[in-house]
């Protein structure tokens, strides 16, 4: 397959990963430049070993670890991400979850069975029962490998497209402190939320909102595809109930939003090329580690702003932010009507601050 490819740093880009109980990488996106390296590097693989067969792991560790922009993806160019999967058997463990984390990137996956593989399976971590293919033993694997190329070809890959320049085509996903110590405060915030609310336009076809509040854990009150009318939004912000809960984890809340909120499914318009953008209210530090769930947000495009009272940690809210200056404080709940202006001013800046090329595929030695 190597050979079939136009291989080069800014052409196509090769990785691959074994596994078994756990996955290891044997090389990154853009560890090697030139087909000769690759295929080189390919002949000399040693077998892994181990077991059991623990293939959603194996997804979700590509997910984190090879289809980022720190390892060479470049899905937020519009590049298309393919992931070719080779197994030999059932899953040990559950594909589901690393299956939609990958959907949400817009990989498009290939898998190769053998005969002791599960049908059902491999067709649905395919996600097309046409990209999944059932061999008997290796010598059928050059016809499978000319169809892989001719879908490839053809270009029907669900890369992410360019930015919307329409400035009310936005999905805002508010991500509320609905922890013990906000309870007083919780009309505050609903009064901010709907302030910000009615500034937007809001359409299935334009602006989209959805809330989710977290304390200990996080729960979604309402998804991106729930209302499509401003006063069906305001209702029911009015009517939301205030979660409780302790303390803070705002690593996992921002975990949640990135598993189940900016989802095709949940209504994010991603893959359109919509801008994703995030605010957090943050009444305290997180009691939690955010580093990981903050640069997955950030990988898939998500603009975050983040509002904090005096108690939260003002190096945590730059952190989480886009950048420093989209972090805020004020000296409590009482006070968000005040911040509300300079919120919808970042939400307007982030709306055009994300630029990417349109998608692009070079083929060309096939």
């Amino acid at each position: 397959m190597v050979e079939k490819l136009n291989v080069d740093e800014n052409k196509d880009r090769v990785s691959v990963v074994q596994y078994s109980r756990e996955p290891s990488v044997e090389f990154y996106l853009t560890t090697y430049t030139t087909q000769q390296n690759v295929a080189g590097k390919v002949r000399f693989l040693r077998h892994k070993g181990g077991r059991p067969r623990n293939t959603g792991a194996a997804l979700q560790y590509i997910k984190d670890n090879v289809f980022t922009a720190s390892s060479g993806s470049r899905y937020q160019q519009g590049v298309p991400q393919i992931l070719v999967l080779f197994t030999a058997g059932r899953s040990s463990d559950d594909v589901r979850n690393a299956l939609e984390n990958l959907k949400g990137i817009g990989v498009m996956v290939f898998v190769v069975g053998t005969k002791n593989a599960d049908t059902l399976e491999i067709q649905s971590i395919s996600q097309e029962a046409s990209r999944a293919f059932v061999v008997a033993d290796s010598s059928d694997l050059p016809g499978i490998e000319q169809q892989i190329f001719s879908a490839i070809k053809k270009g029907e890959t669900p890369a992410i497209k360019p930015v919307s320049n329409d400035p009310n085509r936005r999905d805002v996903v508010f991500l509320l402190d609905g922890s013990n110590d906000s309870q007083r405060r919780f009309p505050d915030i609903k009064d901010f939320v709907q302030r910000i609310v009615v500034d937007l336009n809001i359409d299935a076809n334009k602006d989209r909102v959805a809330v989710v509040q977290y304390s200990n854990t996080a729960e979604i009150n309402f998804n991106l595809t729930r209302y499509s009318t401003e006063d069906d939004v305001l209702d029911a912000v009015r009517g939301l109930s205030h979660k409780g809960g302790y303390p803070h984890n705002i690593g996992a809340a921002l975990q949640y939003v990135r598993d189940h909120v900016f989802t095709s499914d949940s209504g994010s318009r991603l893959l359109e090329g919509v801008p994703q953008i995030l605010i957090l209210l943050s009444g305290g530090r997180s009691g939690d580690d955010i580093r990981t769930p903050v640069t997955m947000l950030k990988e898939i495009g998500v603009i975050l702003i983040a509002v904090g009272t005096t108690d939260a940690d003002t190096l945590e809210l730059q952190t989480i932010s886009h950048e420093p200056n989209y972090a805020l404080s004020i000296t409590d709940y009482g006070e968000l009507s005040t911040a509300k202006q300079d919120v919808f001013s970042l939400l307007r800046e982030a709306s055009h601050h994300v630029t990417q090329t349109a998608p692009t595929t070079d083929f060309g030695k096939m």
